[in-house]
């Protein structure tokens, strides 16, 4: 039974060898006997006339088993492009793919001052700061993700938490002797005015940056989707508007503080005491003490800047500037950066300002403290105030009110 199995598979292999062999001839008789079908004069290339066979060209079929696996090692495979490698492997596109990996630029009818990035679909290879040699954009995913999300929320949750603690522990810095019901103006209105512009558009957008960068963790899921995304819509938009009023304001408050913010004599021992927080007793200091002056010089001056520049930088409106993504990536890494790090700074800031210290938030409510509340945290600039150095009233006083026109 088994031979007789094998001899009808023989027979088989057989008979398709001579159908095989017989096809190829009478494909060449057919053509051979087969008129040849000229075009008439005036007939476009590859154009098909009525009532005759279409003409060879167009999209081809692709026999499978006419693909060579054995292609990559002919010489100079690395080097084929996309057209001679549909030659030997149809289906196999990784010359184009390449190209696109590699960011070379491809056609489009798009300007380049208003696309620069139009026949780029693909970032080349970088390496940020804290990210594998990847494409750029993964490499600036893996920074957000895995660096500034996580280490910028971690860094601004204990700086939250230090300040409670000291609240808690310390409660509020208390003015030790009795008012003397004698004022002494701190902050003219125009300071005033230029600080609280400033601290409301910083809110602003301080919080709007929060929602943005850590909503999806504590918001979301109480929020939902939909009206989380509301949320953030309208929060992106009043981040944009406020953006220039934090600059504008920045820049007025840089210049109207610049006067009393150089180092002066007293403020490396405030520093090395620590300015009296664990004491009783505060360091003597000018009108704004190291710590203020830190703030200043790190936080309004630096890192507002470099708020301000990478911000204008996001918003596309430093003109002549190429607006690539790599540019765009860069920038928001930058704004991310100093802006967590400004937070931070200014946290103790409006600590201290608001309920940190007693008698701070009147001064920048009214404009005047009393002469206690000089004395015991600014020692040294009311010294000066006493000496007649500095005048203890610095804005016009306000004019009486006319009296009502008699008809």
């Amino acid at each position: 039974m088994q031979h007789a199995r094998l001899a009808l598979f023989l027979i088989a292999i057989s008979l398709s060898g001579a159908a095989a062999a017989q096809a190829p001839a009478a494909a060449a008789a057919v053509s051979a006997s087969a008129p040849s079908v000229q075009p008439p004069a005036g007939a476009l290339p590859g154009q098909t006339q009525p009532g005759t066979a279409a003409a060879v060209g167009g999209i081809q079929g692709q026999n499978i088993f006419e693909v060579r696996p054995d292609a990559s090692e002919l010489p100079g495979y690395a080097d084929q492009t996309n057209g001679e490698r549909a030659r030997v492997q149809p289906g196999n596109n990784a010359p184009m793919w390449r190209q696109v990996g590699a960011g070379v630029t491809g056609y489009s009818s798009l300007p380049v001052s208003q696309a620069p990035e139009a026949g780029n679909l693909i970032q080349p290879f970088v390496q940020y700061p804290g990210s594998r040699l990847t494409t750029a954009g993964e490499a600036w995913r893996q920074v957000r993700n895995q660096w500034l999300i996580p280490y910028g929320g971690a860094l601004l949750l204990i700086v939250t938490l230090a300040l409670a603690i000291f609240y808690f522990t310390r409660g509020t810095i208390q003015t030790h002797g009795a008012p003397t019901g004698r004022k002494i103006e701190r902050f003219t209105p125009f300071e005033r005015a230029a600080h609280w512009s400033n601290a409301i558009a910083f809110c602003i957008l301080a919080i709007s940056g929060v929602v943005m960068a850590f909503g999806k963790f504590f918001l979301l899921p109480v929020m939902g989707g939909l009206l989380f995304g509301w949320l953030t819509y309208v929060l992106k938009n009043l981040h944009n508007f406020a953006g220039p009023l934090f600059a504008v304001s920045l820049v007025v408050i840089f210049f109207a503080f610049l006067r009393d913010n150089w180092p002066q004599k007293g403020d490396l021992n405030w520093l090395l005491k620590g300015g009296g927080l664990f004491s009783d007793a505060e360091p003597a200091s000018h009108r704004f003490n190291a710590g203020e002056k830190l703030v200043f010089w790190g936080g309004v001056f630096f890192l507002g800047a470099v708020v301000v520049a990478s911000g204008f930088v996001l918003d596309k409106l430093v003109p002549g500037l190429l607006y690539e993504r790599g540019t765009m990536q860069i920038a928001h890494m930058v704004h991310a950066v100093a802006t967590v790090l400004m937070m931070a700074m200014f946290l103790g800031h409006i600590y201290l300002g608001a309920i940190g210290m007693q008698g701070a938030y009147q001064g920048m409510k009214t404009g005047y403290v009393d002469e206690t509340w000089a004395r015991e945290h600014h020692a040294l600039w009311h010294e000066d105030i006493k000496a007649g150095r500095i005048p203890a009233v610095r804005s016009e006083p306000v004019p009486p009110a006319l009296p009502p026109v008699q008809a």
